[in-house]
């Protein structure tokens, strides 16, 4: 009888925890030491209080976690880290743990691969779960990250000599950026070909009328709108030209997308061959305006007046946004491409499937959203996807699960055509494509259960038979589409039928669909049945390379089938081959000439692909400049243990797509992914864009992935500034700096460009389209002998300080000139809306 009694009481015992929802528990997590035993690891730490009046027991429970680093090894015995899928993770009590008294603590060391630098690094989304309630998962909330402070916490390695940030580093990175007077700044941003101020100006009131003609009309009636909001009172359009102030002109003999402005205290004329070049010609009218004119009524506008020549460097100005990592709402989406029309982007890649989420409803298939789109906890196979990225336990509530209805997205694509941007969804395949796999496997369970088979299999991504074993860059194993399945041809032509239908309800131009193709790990379809039957039936399929370029010649039949071109990742235009009996990639001939289209990401310095852009446009292929190094807007700003995004790839400061060259990126390219002074010999051997490669080069891209970006909050930090940067890299011809690597004349770039966001166009932006939180900039901070000096890298943002220990506020002193230096001193950085940015302390 004695055995039983233990199990019994361990049962009352966790019932009782059960009742009480999520046990009360205090759990902070820490990086011990990076470079653990020399190796690229880190070990780091949670400790867990109990803080309630029971003991925690022994057993029948388990702590979930996300966590982006792949754990090799728990150190402790007591408690254990164990891998399911993904980024999730389980904490599980092995049989030596007894339980924990209440106060009482426990550590558990783990050591995972890489190394692990910023907050956004930890584990996220910690949540319990009861074996009595396996279904139910409860938020653990009372979990805190603990900073790094010491050389081992925050050095990747023994010879990472590039320590975190401090106010002496980001003053020196200050200091040669000018303070520049107001009057003395371009008003339009991107920056025109031709710009002229004469020194006159236009004021318009409720009275002033509009012309345009029938070709212009839509574009006369999107700037009535936006003026009558400003002045409280509509301002109509007329029939007259001769009876208005703002008058558009067709002008024919102006290049796409190109327009002209005319603005004196008469009025002004906005003339351009098409369409999009009147709108943006009435954008730059509406960036002459005042920057504060925005988010009120007033009784009157006063426009700058100038001379406005301008055209677009690249025809294809874009901004990804990944929406299925974490979900990004309609209002949210519709902000982003209000600021894209205003700084003359074009097209919106959207990022809406991926192993973590399908965010699009497709009518033909509802399955996609019933289960790909919703992520939470489940001890029901396949009634949802499972946490990631810090999702939680809940369905709801949460940036994990989402969609856009299909008559949500139809108003999306209708609200970007007005704007003259182009919506480019991507289809993530083969690889990327848990969320699909997952959604047509639940398909495929409840046909069958109803004896359906032949529905059942009808969309099917995976191969039930499929022994392959293998792991992706984000570890999971069940994450692609088994290219050998008749059934895999047949979802990809389903979805992008129901995707075409969209768009032509909304009258929505599209051209083209991306099909994804990144990151296909090694191992997959190599002991899987459909493949080796499909080798039978196909003998010149000898390799598993050799699958991937069978089922892009697929895709590429089908969209030209559909009147689209194949636009993808980099990867589907490569060729795996062998060069002195080592693995090469080379430009993949098959495709060339077939209009195909691909971003181009890797050019991390260091990791030897630097030229793949180049390599690829001088081939043939169409290409997006989509650079890690510049344009990843979800790389952190820079290197410090509170600031949130990646850093794998670069650290990205607003200066990074500012000083973008595109036909010659290597030319003032000077650090590498780590923020070392870069060793310019990387770039030896590299191919360089020839003239043929560079009329291939037909865009830029920034991207934002959403790993770490979880709020709309985020999204505006992680994307503004940088995004200016990017659209003026994209829009404004090539500046003298980049041909002649003038470093002076770069630096008076910069200084115009940073006086232009602190006074202008951040200003504009606390307003514009409900407002923005994007990142004000940390103050820099010198000290010399008993005095301390202080900047900022956008003038026109206010500093302010505290010398008491305080948390500096918008009421604190504000810096004007060196002052005497004490301890603990603090400076924080304000926007003209009171908001302040993060508080850096300064010592003697």
């Amino acid at each position: 009888m004695i055995r039983y009694i233990l199990p019994t009481l361990l049962l009352i015992s966790s019932a009782l925890w059960a009742q009480l929802t999520a046990p009360p528990l205090k759990i902070s997590w820490e990086i011990i030491e990076n470079n653990h035993q020399g190796k690229s690891a880190s070990l780091t730490a949670f400790t867990i209080t109990n803080t309630g009046k029971k003991p925690l027991p022994k057993n029948g429970w388990t702590m979930y976690f996300n966590f982006v680093r792949k754990v090799d090894t728990t150190l402790s015995t007591d408690l254990k880290v164990r891998h399911i899928n993904g980024d999730l993770f389980q904490l599980v009590p092995t049989a030596s743990f007894q339980g924990l008294k209440p106060g009482a603590s426990v550590q558990v060391n783990f050591i995972s691969e890489a190394w692990v630098v910023n907050f956004t690094d930890g584990p996220a989304g910690l949540y319990w779960v009861w074996d009595q309630q396996p279904e139910k998962g409860y938020s653990l909330t009372d979990y805190t990250i603990k900073p790094s402070t010491q050389p081992r916490q925050y050095q990747r390695f023994a010879g990472d000599k590039f320590g975190l940030i401090t106010p002496a580093t980001t003053f020196a990175q200050n200091k040669s950026i000018q303070d520049i007077p107001e009057k003395e700044i371009p008003k339009i941003l991107p920056t025109p070909q031709h710009y002229r101020e004469t020194g006159t100006s236009l004021v318009i009131t409720p009275e002033t009328k509009l012309f345009a003609p029938a070709d212009f009309k839509e574009e006369a009636s999107f700037l009535a709108g936006q003026l009558s909001a400003m002045l409280g009172k509509s301002v109509t359009s007329t029939t007259q030209k001769a009876e208005a102030a703002i008058v558009f002109r067709v002008d024919s003999s102006l290049a796409k997308e190109a327009y002209r402005l005319i603005v004196n205290e008469k009025g002004a004329e906005i003339a351009a061959a098409d369409r999009a070049g009147a709108f943006y010609g009435m954008q730059s009218l509406m960036a002459l305006l005042p920057p504060t004119s925005w988010g009120k009524t007033q009784a009157n506008l006063t426009v700058v007046g100038a001379e406005v020549n301008d055209q677009p460097r690249f025809g294809h100005r874009a901004i990804m946004l990944d929406i299925a990592r974490n979900f990004h709402s309609k209002k949210q989406l519709l902000k982003l491409l209000d600021l894209m029309g205003f700084y003359k982007l074009n097209v919106l890649h959207l990022h809406f499937s991926d192993d973590e989420g399908w965010r699009l409803e497709m009518p033909s298939l509802p399955e996609l959203t019933q289960v790909g789109a919703m992520r939470g906890h489940s001890n029901t196979p396949l009634k949802n996807l499972q946490p990631a990225y810090g999702s939680g336990p809940d369905l709801t509530a949460n940036a994990g699960t989402g969609y856009y209805s299909r008559l949500e997205f139809v108003d999306i694509l209708r609200y970007a055509t007005a704007r003259h941007i182009k919506v480019i969804p991507e289809i993530e395949a083969p690889g990327h494509a848990r969320a699909a796999i997952k959604a047509m496997e639940a398909r495929y369970v409840s046909k069958l259960a109803e004896g359906r088979k032949v529905e059942a299999e009808k969309y099917l991504l995976h191969d039930p038979a499929d022994r392959s074993v293998y792991r992706s860059v984000q570890m999971y194993n069940d994450n692609v589409i088994n290219v050998a399945l008749p059934s895999a041809y047949r979802f990809l032509e389903t979805v992008t039928d129901d995707i075409l239908a969209m768009y032509r309800e909304a009258g929505a131009p599209l051209e083209t669909i991306h099909y994804g193709g990144d990151e296909v790990p090694t191992g997959v379809w190599t002991n899987s049945p459909a493949v080796e039957k499909l080798r039978q039936q196909n003998p010149e399929l000898k390799t598993t390379d050799d699958l991937w370029y069978y089922f892009y010649g697929k895709i590429n039949d089908l969209v030209q089938k559909r009147g689209l071109f194949l636009y993808g990742w980099e990867e589907i235009a490569m060729r795996k081959t062998m060069l002195d009996g080592k693995p090469h990639i080379i430009p993949n001939p098959d495709f060339v000439g077939q209009d195909m289209q691909v971003d181009v990401w890797n050019n991390v310095l260091g990791w030897g692909a630097e030229d793949l852009a180049y390599r690829l446009a001088n081939a043939g292929y169409k290409v997006v400049l989509s650079c890690v190094t510049h344009l990843y807007f979800d790389m952190s700003y820079y290197k410090s243990f509170d600031e949130p995004g990646y850093y794998w790839g670069a650290y990205t400061d607003v200066d990074k797509p500012f000083s973008f060259i595109p036909y010659d990126y290597f030319k003032n390219s000077k650090e590498d992914r780590l923020g070392n002074p870069l060793d310019r010999s990387i770039f030896n051997g590299k191919e360089r864009l020839t003239d043929y490669g560079k009329q291939n080069i037909v865009g830029i891209q920034g991207l934002l992935w959403s790993e770490t970006v979880n709020s709309p909050e985020r999204v505006d930090y992680m994307m503004l500034p940088k995004l200016m940067g990017m659209a003026e890299r994209a829009w404004a011809q090539s500046p003298t700096w980049a041909e002649t690597n003038d470093e002076k004349a770069y630096q008076k770039a910069w200084s115009v460009f940073a006086n232009q966001l602190g006074k202008r166009e951040l200003p504009r932006l606390d307003a514009f389209a409900g407002g923005f939180a994007y990142r004000v900039p940390t103050a820099g901070a010198l000290v010399e002998g008993n005095q301390v000096q202080a900047n900022v890298q956008l003038p026109g943002l206010t500093i302010r300080y505290t010398t008491d220990g305080t948390e500096p506020t918008v009421n604190s002193a504000v810096y004007s000139q060196p002052i005497s230096v004490s301890k603990g001193m603090k400076f924080r950085v304000f926007n003209s809306a009171g908001r302040g940015g993060r508080t850096v302390v300064v010592n003697p």
